[in-house]
């Protein structure tokens, strides 16, 4: 983190003395605050009532530094005043860069419908806002609220710090060895995992953005049903973000000055926090460059403390038998891996546009699967390898027979598959866009195969279909299926005797299929060959005369209507014979 930016107080009846001392002259100034809770009073690492707050162990931030400085002793406006002060009133203290006031405001407007019971004052975000990032460094966010770099926190290795090993594979902090607090609200990335918002609509949960940052700030304080009016909640709230009864203590202090009034100033013009921090009793530091410009502290070796350091042994004396230890060359220290910067780490893959995807059985996909690839800023990442993958029955592959394929994202960060050909069953299946290695991102799409579809369909000729009672139809029936025009092979057609002109209603008697044990059937389902013709198989006439109908129906709307005929053949008079004149 820049320069000017205080790290922890370190345990000790120093700085508490120090702390308790401020918090007593901001008390004697009459800035009002509420009381501490009973049992908020111990050391480091205390949580009041033994309760972290949040979902899981440990605090938001991981414990990480924080801005340690007080308010003035002097209070911006009159005792009892909450209220928005003009620009020109009151200490620049006070004054709250614009945006980072609306994201607080609006947060608390939003946990105020979501969870009214909580009772999340804006007042308490902006007090953790300038203690973990000074206002967002003075409100240098964008026209969105997003920070023009990320603000990250020291590695969490545990030199002086928490130990938290890596979490999000560097997405969000760039780090892939540690995890380091990030943004305006300074969230572990596996606390932003859990709590993390998207307030500001852009379809993105950015620690990064003061909207999304306080949102879920918001929302993690309110957790396990807690009223922050209540002092007990709220000492237990702010413990759950950094245990340390220091950093409640600072973000107490904070609490009252806001709520004793504050005004807004233009983004870029709050005023930083600047005093150095308590020297930490760990190893000289070497400063090593990290991502966003900050360093780290790499430790290196300290003074020997007196007398801990063993003699060299002197030469052997002749004759005593003992000989001289061979010393063993040091062993090289290998080079630490680079950490990847957030611009070369991914940090989601999304959705390019893909609609849709279903085709009938054997045809080809209209649409094709593309995703659109971001870095840990939010940024398009370009020359990223994506596996698209097809799982499933249906027989669905991509062009060139393939059920994997890998494609390299372009300039804008999108990756798209090849077109999908439609195998020949019908049902449902997934494509899986898959990126990265130390953290894979992936992105699933459902897809389905419906069956092959005809629009029309009419028989091949005109001939009438007649038959003698309990007789074969002598002429069989042929007709063709099209879609769109165009011949409709493999498709679906239902056969069936019906009473009606509209075929609803099934019939019982006249004509009839038979089955393979050659019993009477009046429903086939049956399938167009190649050119989308279809021949049924013979047709057979009951002993009941008459004029019956017979109703073919397609997938895809195609129906046709034939006319059937049972009658009797027509009996011919005997010829006439001439008797001969006698």
């Amino acid at each position: 983190m820049a320069a000017h930016i205080r790290r922890r107080l370190r345990k000790g009846a120093t700085t508490t003395a120090v702390a308790a001392a401020a918090v007593a002259a901001l008390a004697a100034s009459q800035a009002p605050a509420a009381p501490l809770a009973e049992g908020s009073t111990g050391g480091d690492q205390q949580t009041a009532g033994g309760e972290t707050g949040g979902p899981e162990d440990g605090a938001a931030t991981g414990n990480s530094p924080y801005y340690t400085d007080l308010p003035p002793l002097v209070t911006p406006d009159r005792p009892g005043s909450s209220s928005n002060l003009p620009a020109a009133t009151g200490s620049a203290e006070a004054g709250i860069p614009a945006s980072v006031l609306a994201a607080y405001k609006q947060a608390e407007q939003t946990v105020g419908t979501t969870d009214p019971a909580c009772r999340l004052p804006w007042q308490l975000l902006a007090a953790i806002g300038k203690v973990e990032s000074g206002q967002a460094r003075g409100g240098q966010v964008d026209a969105n609220g997003t920070t023009p770099t990320p603000i990250l926190g020291p590695a969490l290795n545990g030199e002086g710090f928490a130990l938290i090993k890596d979490t999000d594979g560097g997405a969000y902090d760039g780090d892939a060895v540690h995890d380091r607090a990030v943004g305006p609200m300074q969230f572990i990335p596996s606390t932003w995992a859990t709590w993390g918002q998207d307030a500001n609509g852009d379809g993105r949960k950015d620690p990064n953005n003061i909207y999304d940052a306080a949102l879920a700030a918001g929302r993690y304080l309110c957790a396990g049903g807690r009223n922050l009016a209540v002092a007990a909640d709220l000492d237990r709230a702010v413990l759950s973000y950094n245990q340390s009864t220091e950093y409640l203590r600072t973000v107490r202090s904070w609490f009252a000055y806001y709520q004793r009034g504050t005004h807004e100033v233009p983004d870029g013009s709050g005023v930083l926090p600047t005093a150095p921090s308590t020297p930490s009793p760990s190893p000289t530091p070497t400063p090593s460059p990290t991502p966003g410009g900050t360093t780290s502290p790499t430790p290196s070796p300290g003074p020997s403390k007196p007398g801990a350091t063993k003699p060299t042994p002197g030469p052997s004396k002749p004759g005593d038998g003992t000989t001289s230890p061979t010393p063993t060359p040091p062993r090289p220290t290998p080079p630490p891996k680079p950490t990847p910067s957030p611009a070369d780490t991914l940090g989601s893959l999304e959705n390019a546009g893909t609609g849709p995807l279903t085709a009938t059985a054997g045809g080809t996909f209209d649409e094709r699967v593309s995703v659109r690839a971001r870095n840990a800023l939010g940024a398009p990442m370009a020359q990223l390898p994506v596996t698209f993958t097809v799982t499933g029955t249906t027989g669905t592959l991509f062009g060139g027979g393939k059920k994997t394929v890998t494609v390299i994202s372009k300039a804008d960060g999108t990756a798209t598959a090849p077109a999908l050909k439609a195998g020949e069953k019908t049902g449902e299946f997934t494509v899986t866009a898959t990126a990265g290695t130390t953290r894979p991102r992936t992105l699933t799409y459902a897809a389905s195969v419906t069956a092959r579809q005809a629009d029309k369909i009419v028989r091949t000729d005109e001939k009438a279909l007649v038959a003698a009672p309990g007789e074969k139809f002598a002429d069989a029936v042929s007709v063709k299926a099209t879609h769109k025009g165009v011949a409709a092979p493999g498709v679906a057609v239902t056969a069936t005797m019906v009473k009606d002109s509209l075929g609803l209603i099934d019939n019982d008697k006249g004509p009839y299929f038979k089955d393979a044990a050659g019993k009477p059937l009046r429903t086939l389902d049956l399938t167009t060959g190649a050119d989308g013709l279809l021949q049924l198989p013979e047709i057979f006439a009951d002993e009941n005369p008459g004029t019956y109908k017979l109703r073919l129906t397609t997938e895809g709307g195609g129906s046709v209507v034939i006319e059937l005929t049972v009658q009797a053949p027509e009996e011919t008079a005997p010829e006439e014979t001439e008797t001969p004149e006698a």
